[in-house]
């Protein structure tokens, strides 16, 4: 039963397993990325501004019911009035009825009766209203106000996308650099394994020397510990492969990745300089995104001056009052009206145009640094790919010399010309020289994005 469910653990991690090459890391990444998620909705967030901006167009429908019960007389009276039912009575004429024979008999004087204070009319009963309307505002001129903020807010849609585009490049260079850490930290595996066997092989030799007498224990102590010294750096590269794993696994959000296959060699565009420059200037979603920015801020100044013109809009209403829910025509009223405002004077509004405008020219400076920004960037990467091409040529060099090297100094030993501190050293620049090249690649690759980056779209080029 045991050995059953250790074979079933087997053939599960068998199951959801698997080996990766750069193309599949990099879709994965660019579906599942949290980060990348969240920076998306900066789109849709873009988005929902241009329509709210091109809402207010369209003004506003609003339907209410306020509820209200009162005994105050200015209120019940008006109560009264805007549901059409106030009588003479709520004016007081029942008091002044009452004094009609007074004054009909000449026992009270006119003076006397306006005196009074009529009981119906400042202390009625208490009311309720029912009030219910619908009420439509529209803005019909706002000095272009809403133009421009309509014009403002649909290049944030077009930036937050050039900006998206870009984030999208760094989490592919990101991908890139942990993809090719990780084949790089199994080549050097690898050249440990190799390295290994080598140390093993000295091993099995000098212990058939020391038999023979043809070598001290003390050669053979020597190599025994070299050989330990490899299996260290065989633990330590096997533990950072598993390292470079999992932070792959946290980029594409997929923990079933368990290897990878061959380095991705990206191939630069063959250029010179200057065009690659021009490409960069006209592709770099960056500077696209900041160029939208700077278009932003002028249509801001172009906004903050609306308020130099006067505001026209209208207003429509329609409703019901009554001491009851109703939608009786009898207790229904209409209001419209159109409202001008215009200030001749307001001496704030000058300085919030002054800021925009100084917004704007720093903006635009913003947009004219990062072009020599990139320029340069480009140029920087330019140089660091040559550099870093002719250094993996060196490096290859470097590794067969050295290998060649180590053989001699072998069969050198064997003869009983050199000892064993020298064998042991070769051994080890052997060993780095092989590590020097797999790293060497390494960074040729990543040269090789870094520029390609540079220049315009590297998602576009390798998703």
């Amino acid at each position: 039963m045991k050995k059953f469910f250790i074979l079933s653990a087997c053939l599960s991690s068998l199951l959801v397993a698997k080996t990766v090459d750069f193309k599949t890391v990099l879709n994965e990444a660019l579906s599942n990325n949290l980060e990348l998620k969240a920076k998306k909705l900066n789109i849709d967030k873009a988005k929902a501004d241009y329509k709210k901006a091109n809402g207010y167009n369209y003004g506003k429908l609003s339907l209410s019911e306020d509820i209200t019960k009162s005994n105050d007389a200015l209120y019940v009276f008006g109560m009264k009035l805007e549901s059409r039912e106030a009588t003479f009575r709520d004016f007081g004429f029942s008091d002044f009825l009452a004094a009609m024979p007074g004054l009909m008999g000449g026992t009270t004087s006119g003076n006397t009766v306006l005196a009074d204070q009529p009981k119906d009319l400042n202390y009625p009963g208490s009311r309720t209203n029912f009030k219910t309307k619908l009420v439509y505002e529209v803005p019909i001129f706002t000095g272009f106000k809403l133009t421009y903020a309509k014009e403002m807010a649909a290049l944030q849609v077009k930036a937050n996308k050039f900006k998206y585009a870009h984030d999208k490049n760094k989490l592919a260079i990101e991908v890139l650099k942990a993809y090719n850490g990780a084949v790089a930290a199994k080549y050097f595996i690898k050249a440990l394994k190799t390295a290994k066997k080598t140390t093993l092989s000295l091993v099995k030799m000098i212990s058939e020397f020391n038999k023979q007498g043809m070598a001290t224990q003390i050669d053979l102590l020597q190599a025994k510990k070299r050989n330990n010294e490899i299996n260290a750096m065989l633990i330590k590269a096997k533990n950072k492969y598993q390292l470079a794993l999992s932070y792959l696994q946290f980029l594409t959000d997929d923990n079933t990745i368990s290897s990878v296959g061959d380095f991705k060699i990206i191939i630069a565009p063959d250029k010179p300089l200057n065009e690659l420059i021009k490409t960069a200037l006209k592709g770099r979603n960056d500077l696209k995104w900041m160029s939208a920015n700077v278009k932003t801020m002028q249509k801001k100044v172009k906004m903050d001056e609306s308020a130099y013109y006067p505001t026209i809009g209208v207003h429509l209403e329609y409703g019901f009052n009554d001491n009851r829910p109703t939608v009786s025509m009898k207790k229904d009223y209409y209001v419209a009206a159109v409202g001008a405002k215009w200030n001749i004077f307001d001496a704030s509004r000058g300085a919030s145009v002054q800021k925009s405008k100084i917004e704007a020219m720093q903006t635009n400076y913003y947009y004219d640094y990062m072009k020599k920004g990139i320029a340069l960037d480009v140029k920087q990467k330019y140089l660091d790919l040559k550099s870093k091409k002719a250094i993996v040529s060196e490096k290859l060099t470097n590794k067969e010399l050295a290998q060649e090297i180590f053989k001699k100094y072998t069969y050198m030993y064997k003869q009983g010309m050199i000892n064993i501190t020298i064998l042991l050293m070769k051994e080890a620049e052997a060993r780095k020289a092989r590590a020097e090249l797999i790293k060497a690649r390494y960074d040729e690759a990543l040269a090789a994005a870094e520029l390609q980056k540079a220049i315009g779209d590297f998602v576009k080029e390798h998703k």
